[in-house]
């Protein structure tokens, strides 16, 4: 019966054949242990015709979630590891404590030996600021409404916004939506630790190809330029091409000025990451906003003399 219930786990069909092949016993055998799995609460679903079958549907009670060795060693692993989202921590511990219970024990040395000798260090080095949390019921609402191309309705930085929604991004332990406004037809980018989700719209849309690349160029072009808390604009005394040889193209977007000086429009999240970054450059600049950089900035530089 478990066996049966990994089979149908690992593909959307099968017919009664294959899994009495699989299983070494009859189709007859099939059928009885089917229904003996939807006497106990499984919904499993036929279809009849050639290209019938059955498939495990959805609801009922959780199956018994079968894994082999390899696998649960990276569930084990990942469960430990998980965090970055707010209320993450708790859910992967629970979760984790269920299967070390049910674990075998030849393999609960190798769990073990990668809990006590495998540290994290920190994963983003890039900024002085501490990782936004996002609250998952966040993510599952924007997610919901992808998923059912929906309208979403959220307050983002103060103000009430109205877009389709078509796609989520991770990067650098940072989530993004990716939408559209339905009445001016501009696409955008939304940090998702900055969304409050509004009352369910329940209004479907008919979605439109995104005309600009991918999703995650395009989310990456949106970052640099107004993704992040604090941004900057800086007179580069080089070729823009040079300019963009010297930066990851997420960090900031570059303008032709001249044959030789360019545009820096640049952020982070917070303007002592800037100061740092822009010594980095190795280029001559000028700080055209804000005016707060350029105070950090002789601060920066009377240090740097003293030292």
């Amino acid at each position: 019966m478990l066996e049966l219930l990994a089979l149908l786990q690992s593909r959307p069909s099968w017919n009664a054949t294959e899994l009495a092949e699989r299983l070494g016993v009859t189709t007859r055998t099939i059928r009885n242990d089917i229904e003996r799995l939807r006497a106990l609460g499984y919904p499993v679903e036929a279809a009849r015709g050639s290209t019938g079958g059955y498939r495990l549907g959805a609801g009922g009670k959780l199956p018994p979630l079968l894994l082999n060795d390899e696998e649960a060693v990276a569930v084990a692993i990942g469960l430990r590891a998980g965090r970055g989202i707010a209320g993450i921590e708790a859910a992967s511990a629970r979760a984790l404590a269920k299967l070390e219970q049910v674990l075998p024990s030849r393999l609960r040395p190798t769990v073990e030996a990668v809990a006590t000798t495998v540290d994290h260090a920190p994963e983003n080095t890039g900024t002085d600021a501490p990782d936004p949390e996002v609250d998952p019921g966040v993510l599952r609402a924007i997610a919901a409404a992808i998923h059912d191309v929906e309208w979403f309705r959220f307050e983002y930085r103060d103000v009430l916004r109205l877009v389709e929604p078509y796609r989520l991004l991770a990067w650098q332990r940072r989530w993004y939506l990716v939408g559209r406004d339905p009445s001016s037809g501009g696409w955008d980018v939304f940090r998702v630790d900055w969304i409050t989700p509004r009352m369910r719209t329940n209004r479907r849309f008919s979605p439109v190809a995104f005309p600009d690349g991918d999703y995650t160029a395009f989310t990456m072009r949106q970052v640099a330029s107004s993704g992040w808390q604090v941004s900057a604009r800086l007179r580069i005394d080089a070729p823009a091409r040079e300019v963009l040889a010297r930066i990851n193209p997420t960090v900031g977007v570059v303008e032709a000025v001249t044959a030789t000086t360019s545009v820096l429009v640049t952020g982070a999240d917070s303007l002592t990451t800037i100061a740092a970054y822009i010594g980095m450059l190795g280029l001559d600049f000028t700080v055209e906003s804000p005016a707060e950089l350029r105070t950090l900035l002789r601060t920066f530089a009377e240090r740097y003399a003293r030292a």
